[in-house]
């Protein structure tokens, strides 16, 4: 699934310290048991792929999409931000790195897959593409 978001590094050495955007692209890699009765309409699958877009594009794609992800601590470009009315933006926890951003999904999706799945359905893997060529991966 992709999304569009603008971020910043501040204090990064390069001009990733700049505002700037990406076309990201999201992949999770769940991981369950396959479903075996068959009346189910999940029988031979672990879980409808469509159900796990739903979850990821519920908490990750439309928050994130077409907003600009701030560090909490970057005050400048929060304030900047924060003048601007009705403007989309996610306050991050960490600087938003691809690195951060996939461990941030996947602790959102980790803790979604267990209240909604009970836990017999679970995210091992986000892979967040930053560019086609540069992504991290957080398990």
């Amino acid at each position: 699934m992709e999304f569009d978001a603008g971020h910043r590094i501040p204090n990064h050495k390069s001009t990733c310290r700049n505002l700037h955007g990406h076309r990201y692209a999201i992949e999770v890699t769940i991981s369950g048991d396959i479903i075996n009765q068959e009346n189910e309409s999940d029988f031979g699958m672990v879980m409808d792929f469509k159900d796990a877009k739903d979850v990821i594009k519920r908490l990750i794609v439309e928050p994130w999409d077409h907003a600009f992800i701030v560090f909490e601590k970057d005050l400048e470009v929060l304030d900047f931000l924060n003048s601007m009315k009705d403007h989309k933006t996610i306050v991050f926890p960490k600087v938003p790195t691809a690195e951060n951003m996939a461990l941030v999904a996947f602790d959102i999706l980790s803790q979604a897959f267990l209240k909604e799945f009970k836990g017999l359905i679970k995210p091992i893997n986000v892979r967040l593409y930053e560019t086609p060529n540069n992504w991290a991966d957080a398990s």
